[in-house]
């Protein structure tokens, strides 16, 4: 463990499941492990044995993994008052994990040992010191989380350092003092570390932060710049209340901007792949914001940034995304200007010549209507079209004739649609019907149906989520509503948008841009009946 500057203790499979929608199976806790394993993280916390069954099923489970690069590590209390270590089941339990490495709790705040535990100061120290040393007599390398300690440093300082002084002296290999309320400043953090510096070397400190005041990272990075070696958080700050220190931001600032060691180097660009991993396990949507990886993190709106990333990215990014495994994005909006536009249009495969007005007149025309209600940084595929429409590059590939929606709901019975669109391709027009399960489902169906006959290759078009928002909801009923598709076929996914004051018609422009993006793609028409 000397290599390692930082060492990084995980406790997203204990700590994380605290917070609200987190919960992990058995088995999908294993699959993390495993991935963090491989990503290269020192400590992994499985969980509370003897606090559930299903921990228990994951350390038995665990027990036949070989683990390359972290060390498993079971979670529990000291000793409950009035026992001892032999005879108290949380104790006990944690032995029957058989894990390497041990981390318990225990009371650092006098409010917290005299009004919750409802003992004497006395017999609390005497509690850390008897269950560090046994559980170190039984072989294990013992992490102590002295929890509340900045509160219980605020309140009563020469007791707090005293239930640290208990453990360390007792054993403990690691000592990590916990901001458990997330209430505590980064200068306090620096106060109470350097107090703590005089009894435990910072070789054997940690820091346990909770992100309730937004600070978690913080703390944790001031922690750091001290000499503490142990940060433990977990990954995305998935946690109780506001969470836990995210580790995937504590990993990124730590090894980029401290130049400090935490992880092999090869695992820094798997951090984005690790953040969204989790996120798909833990079935919740990444944050699009989050530092480092979100979707988000190097996207580019305002005109005057893309202007300045495109000479040099180093104006408005503070770290190559691709060091993280992240990717650099421009977006669209009302705020854009021509680089934007231009930059774009590059990746969608269209070269635009600087010399002309194009690109000035596209951005008007998308300032005019995202003032109507359109969201183009939400919809890609619609900007393509937009941009290969102004400059002649695109041919409307079928024009709507007309076409008619009825709903029908008797009594009981389910509801039903049917849809009605008549087109013209070229010289040709076409009349079709087709049913859904509502009126934008049979709008699909029925536009399918009669394209197909002139595009074989929209069989491959796929929806994949509809959108719906209200605009400005004064006007109740009436308001604009927003729609967003989101389509694909087997080679990628776009977005196309459309706004009314209709429902159905915002939907039916944005099936059409849909159905156009993918004709755009291949310009080639099959040979009409």
């Amino acid at each position: 463990m000397k290599k390692w500057d930082v060492l990084i203790y995980d406790t997203t499979l204990r700590d994380g499941t605290q917070g609200e929608q987190i919960n992990f199976s058995a088995e999908e806790k294993l699959r993390i492990a495993q991935k963090l394993d491989d990503v290269g993280f020192q400590y992994i916390e499985g969980g509370w044995p003897g606090s559930n069954p299903k921990d228990m099923r994951f350390f038995e489970m665990a027990r036949g993994v070989t683990f390359q690069n972290a060390r498993l590590a079971a979670f529990g209390s000291t000793r409950k008052a009035g026992l001892s270590v032999e005879d108290c089941p949380n104790i006990q339990a944690l032995l029957k994990a058989d894990t390497p490495v041990v981390t318990i709790f225990g009371k650092t705040w006098d409010l917290h040992v005299t009004e919750i535990l409802g003992i004497s100061l006395e017999e609390n120290l005497s509690i850390i010191y008897e269950s560090v040393n046994y559980l170190k007599s039984q072989g294990k390398e013992v992490i102590y989380d002295a929890e509340h300690f900045f509160d219980g440093y605020k309140n009563n300082p020469g007791y707090a350092l005293k239930t640290i002084q208990s453990a360390f002296s007792a054993g403990a290999d690691m000592v990590v003092p916990c901001d458990t309320n997330g209430g505590t400043l980064p200068w306090e953090v620096e106060e109470s570390i350097k107090s703590i510096i005089s009894l435990v070397p910072p070789d054997q400190l940690g820091i346990h932060a909770h992100n309730d005041c937004g600070l978690a990272v913080a703390n944790s990075l001031s922690a750091v710049a001290l000499g503490v070696r142990m940060v433990q958080g977990t990954v995305n700050g998935y946690g109780e209340r506001c969470g836990n220190a995210d580790l995937i931001s504590i990993i990124g600032n730590v090894d980029i901007k401290m130049d400090k060691r935490c992880l092999p180097e090869p695992s820094i660009p798997y951090l984005t792949n690790l953040s969204r991993f989790v996120s798909d396990v833990a079935n919740v949507p990444p944050v699009n914001t989050r530092p480092f990886v979100g979707r988000s993190a190097f996207a580019h709106k305002g005109g005057v940034h893309v202007a300045a990333i495109l000479k040099n990215p180093v104006a408005y990014e503070h770290t190559d995304p691709a060091i993280v495994g992240n990717q650099r994005r421009v977006v669209v909006s009302d705020l854009s200007g021509k680089s934007n536009i231009e930059y774009k249009a590059k990746e969608f495969g269209i070269y635009l010549e600087k010399d002309n007005n194009v690109s000035k007149k596209i951005v008007q025309e998308i300032k005019k209507m995202e003032d109507q209600g359109y969201q183009f940084d939400a919809a890609d595929g619609s900007l393509a079209l937009l941009i290969k429409k102004a400059i002649g590059k695109f041919k409307e590939p079928f024009t709507l004739e007309s076409f008619r929606v009825i709903d029908e709901k008797i009594k009981d019975k389910s509801y039903h649609s049917q849809a009605t669109i008549k087109v013209s391709v070229g010289n040709e027009h076409e009349i079709t019907a087709a049913e859904g399960n509502g009126p934008v489902h049979a709008l699909d169906n029925a536009l399918r149906k009669v394209l197909l006959k002139f595009y074989p290759q929209i069989n491959e078009v796929h929806l994949v989520d509809f959108k719906v928002r209200i605009l400005e909801g004064s006007e109740g009923t009436a308001a604009k509503v927003r729609v967003l598709l989101e389509s694909r076929d087997k080679e990628e996914i776009w977005n196309t948008i459309g706004v009314s004051t209709n429902v159905i018609e915002a939907s039916w422009q944005a099936l059409v841009d849909s159905m156009q993006y993918k004709l755009s793609k291949g310009e080639s028409r099959a040979t009409a009946r």
